[in-house]
């Protein structure tokens, strides 16, 4: 036990000093390693049992159709979309922000690509408009969470993966956590936007409004297919992303003709960046995760929790502090790999349901992303708005309240995650 204190103080102090999470899981590890007398080559086994998996084809795959789609122009139509149904609203741009994060959650998958995509775009149009910098980069940062809660979400296969849960069903039972998150963020936006008088849009005549609509379909149907198809059985979520790649390609050629064949090359290298680093640091935090398992520390965790109580209610609720405080300080995915397997145990001894476990475990993490300290979604936005992240933070209090309020909702209550997929064959 002494050496697994060790390597989590290693691993604490070399967050600290900012070393990226992959080396500073990685180099924790080591030293366990090291400590134990364990020899080297358990590296490469432990680490190609994490990456060996037909379902990690899915992450390069949807990060591919994301951006196949993204320089194919889906962003700007589903912008325009959005503004046919709340460009007449005070706070018209706001709302805009809402509506597109939760349909653009149907393609990119991931929180990051949100705020890159929409942020890139809606956060300059908001200051050209009058809109307040530090809330135009919050309302971005904060609903780029819903992106890994609508399927499709790379943190859903990463955790369908370490569980043997199904993805499909995982995919399912983000469903209404996303829309109720996108309704949740109105009040505030509703609010803020009243006060501070933000500008609408005029309305759109009726032809202009059908020309959008009718330019916005392939778009849209491409999640609609990703669902479809995963529902039926026609095809796995595996496969699902091949098909969303290949649909992506045809819509972006042929249809929208926005991409170039220059613009392959770039498309294809981006991707492999992104998946290159994700798959690697989801190998790295697999031996992580070995050394974990082997000396039982999630059995003691467990242990620890259910001697506290065996209260569900308490239980759920220390879990979350738990999720919440690890998602402010770790990426992610790293997050995911580490703590779904260790708590999942706890969770089922009181009774959750795995999907609705896993869900809840989700969401935390996600919100981690828009809290500081390392709040890279809200970092990142704020750096597209060029303030500081401090006054972001700032900004961002009244998103968080909702982020809380539906993270409680999913927590409490189950049917919100577990009744679509009970739907299910």
């Amino acid at each position: 036990m002494d050496s697994i204190l060790i390597m989590f103080a290693v691993f604490i102090f070399l967050l600290f000093i900012k070393v990226p999470i992959a080396f500073s899981l990685g180099v924790s590890a080591l030293v366990y390693l090291v400590l134990e007398g364990i020899p080297f080559n358990i590296v490469a086994e432990k680490m190609y049992a994490g990456m060996d998996s037909f379902t990690m084809v899915c992450i390069p795959s949807f990060i591919l159709a994301g951006n196949l789609m993204n320089t194919g122009g889906i962003t700007k139509r589903i912008v325009a979309f959005c503004n046919v149904f709340v460009g007449h609203i005070r706070g018209a741009l706001a709302y805009i922000n809402i509506l597109a994060s939760v349909l653009f959650a149907g393609i990119s998958g991931t929180a990051l690509a949100d705020v890159a995509s929409l942020g890139s775009m809606l956060i300059p149009a908001m200051e050209d408009e009058g809109y307040d910098t530090d809330f135009a980069v919050a309302i971005t940062a904060s609903t780029s969470v819903v992106g890994p809660i609508i399927p499709p979400s790379v943190p859903m296969v990463i955790a369908g993966t370490l569980t043997n849960l199904s993805i499909a069903k995982l995919f399912v039972g983000g469903i209404l956590p996303g829309i109720l998150l996108g309704i949740g963020f109105i009040l505030p936006t509703y609010i803020i936007s009243k006060r501070r008088n933000y500008p609408k849009h005029q309305k759109i005549d009726f032809a202009k409004k059908i020309a959008i609509i009718k330019d916005v379909i392939w778009a849209l149907l491409m999640p609609v297919i990703l669902m479809v198809g995963i529902l039926s059985g026609i095809f796995t979520p595996t496969e699902a992303s091949i098909v969303t790649v290949l649909y992506a390609f045809i819509v972006g050629i042929f249809v929208y003709r926005e991409i170039k064949i220059k613009d392959i090359k770039n498309i294809f290298k981006e991707t492999i960046i992104a998946s290159g680093s994700v798959i690697i640091l989801v190998g790295i935090a697999n031996l992580f995760a070995w050394i974990l398992t082997s000396q039982r520390v999630p059995q003691t965790i467990a242990s620890g929790i259910l001697g506290i109580t065996d209260n569900k209610i308490m239980v759920i609720l220390i879990m979350n502090i738990v999720l919440l405080f690890t998602g402010m300080f770790m990426e992610s995915i790293a997050a995911i790999i580490i703590m779904i397997p260790v708590l999942l145990p706890v969770a089922t001894q009181v009774g959750m349901d795995p999907i609705h476990f896993s869900i809840m475990a989700i969401l935390n993490l996600m919100i981690g992303l828009v809290t500081p300290p390392v709040g890279l979604c809200l970092t990142t936005a704020a750096q597209i708005g060029k303030i500081p992240t401090g006054k972001a933070i700032k900004a961002n209090t009244p998103f968080l309240i909702v982020l809380g309020i539906v993270l409680l909702l999913v927590s409490y209550v189950p049917s919100i995650t577990t009744l679509l997929p009970s739907l299910m064959k």
